[in-house]
């Protein structure tokens, strides 16, 4: 199809598209569409037909009802923070934006709960409870910025998932509409709910299943005491020996989260948060409850610590130098992105005794590509985020580094892990599932999305591999869980 086609089909689309919503929610111009080519893993790019931004329940329900009767997939897209091309486009469908969903609806102090729109910044839902003593527990890095309707499509963790959950344990319901229109409602008032487990299916179901268009969160009291401990090591290992070692005597941490020391000195340098520049990793450890639990947990951890060999002890002594040192390990990501011109960030997970193993291999695939490696992750929960140096302007350096990235997440796999953690398969790690999981189980996957979407409407392409293309790679069971490691489709 040329330009001129292209813009032909565009506009005839929109015209139906203006039939149910305002002109100015329909978006068919290229440099209009732009802005929407990617999510935050920019090296997958590509536009949409058109782009819709509905502000009414009734609107997204016209806009499937329309997009099923005229086989247009359908690519639901929030803040675009995403690090998993989740919400790329589809070159032949519409991208539907939520960024009108932005309200607060109710806060019920006494159930402790919130019901919010999919557009809400996460962040936004503790400011408006503060007040009330009260928080949203989830919080993700990209916590200023993502909405709440991303968290649940990738069922988003961050640095105090390890004590309180991820955000399939901090939600109560949902509203999704289906590729039909139709108004679902996903969970209950109360702790549980007769019949299937939907409220746990959809989260983190990356858009495959519906378009959520509200969302009940639950909220908790906050502590009464929090202490944050930061333990400096000479060696990663020891580190990482470390955690496992914090969790076995009994004690579990609101965040324990680790940097090695590439991490450690970007942070520093654009944060200053008072990492000790020198140390091979850092373990930054939070606890809290009330003022005793506090005390006698600082205690014992301090001593684990010092016996797993760590150099250096420093306990936050204000709530400023607090909020200082989580602002490092939060902004280490922009941090690492100001010493290199690109980077990649990968989402596995493995269990913790295997880190120090992990971590060790991780190094090694580094000399072997020739690509450094800046290692950040929610150490508490074996959720590994390494940070691939590279630069795309390098011809063939992008592919060696999406090798590497299918590498380690073979490696996350290998010791008995996930190739993700809390930011989805998108399009980014598809070639992975075929690793992770074996052709019946696939099987499975598609039969639940079959039931939901039967024309594959929604985000397709995403999450999950067709069966022909796991085998085109070469499955786990048939290659003893080794991929020939082809670079990731791109576009």
């Amino acid at each position: 199809m040329n330009t001129t086609e292209l813009h032909a089909r565009r506009e005839k689309l929109a015209r139906e598209f203006q039939a149910i919503l305002p002109a100015e929610s329909v978006l068919y111009q290229t440099e209009d569409l732009r802005v929407y080519e990617c999510d935050a893993l920019s090296a997958y790019r590509r536009l949409p037909l058109l782009a819709v931004l509905p502000d009414t329940i009734d609107q997204v329900q016209q806009v499937m009802r329309l997009c099923r009767r005229l086989s247009l997939p359908v690519v639901a897209r929030g803040a675009g923070t995403g690090l998993s091309a989740g919400a790329l486009p589809d070159t032949q469908g519409v991208l539907l934006g939520l960024a009108k969903f932005d309200r607060i609806l109710e806060i019920d102090a006494n159930k402790r709960i919130a019901r919010v729109q999919p557009g809400v910044r996460n962040l936004a839902i503790s400011e408006a409870v503060s007040d009330l003593g009260l928080y949203y527990a989830p919080d993700p890095s990209s916590q200023i910025a993502c909405t709440i309707g991303g968290n649940v499509a990738e069922n988003s963790g961050g640095v105090h998932c390890l004590k309180y959950g991820l955000t399939v344990h901090n939600i109560q319901q949902l509203q999704v509409v289906t590729i039909d229109g139709d108004l679902l409602t996903i969970g209950g008032p109360g702790p549980d709910t007769p019949g299937y487990d939907l409220l746990a299916l959809f989260t983190g179901s990356e858009g495959l299943l519906g378009v959520i268009v509200e969302v009940t969160v639950k909220l908790l009291p906050k502590p009464e005491s929090a202490r944050l401990l930061l333990a400096a090591f000479d060696q990663v290992e020891k580190a990482g020996n470390a955690v496992a070692a914090i969790i076995a005597s009994g004690i579990v941490p609101a965040g324990l989260e680790m940097m090695d020391q590439m991490a450690i000195r970007a942070a520093e340098d654009f944060v200053h948060a008072g990492y000790p520049r020198d140390a091979a990793a850092i373990l930054l450890c939070e606890l809290d409850g009330t003022e005793a639990e506090v005390d006698a947990h600082l205690e014992t951890v301090r001593r684990v610590l010092t016996e797993a060999g760590a150099t250096g002890l420093r306990c936050a002594e204000s709530a400023e130098q607090r909020r200082r040192m989580w602002q490092g390990r939060k902004a280490a990501f922009p941090a690492v992105g100001r010493i290199s011109p690109d980077y990649y960030c990968m989402d596995g997970t493995i269990p913790r005794r295997c880190l120090p193993e992990v971590l060790r291999e991780i190094a090694r695939l580094s000399s072997e590509y020739g690509l450094p490696v800046a290692n950040v992750f929610h150490a508490g929960d074996g959720n590994l985020h390494p940070l691939i140096l590279y630069d795309a302007n390098k011809p063939g350096e992008l592919e060696r580094t999406e090798e590497m990235g299918g590498r380690i997440l073979e490696l996350c796999v290998s010791v008995g892990g996930t190739i993700t953690g809390e930011h989805g398969v998108g399009l980014e790690k598809i070639n992975q599932m075929c690793v992770q999981f074996n052709a019946a189980e696939l099987a499975q996957f598609h039969a639940v999305k079959s039931a939901f979407d039967p024309d594959g409407l929604l985000n397709p392409g995403k999450a999950i591999p067709e069966l022909h293309r796991c085998a085109e790679l070469g499955a786990m069971h048939v290659h003893q869980g080794r991929l020939p490691f082809p670079g990731l489709e791109r576009f």
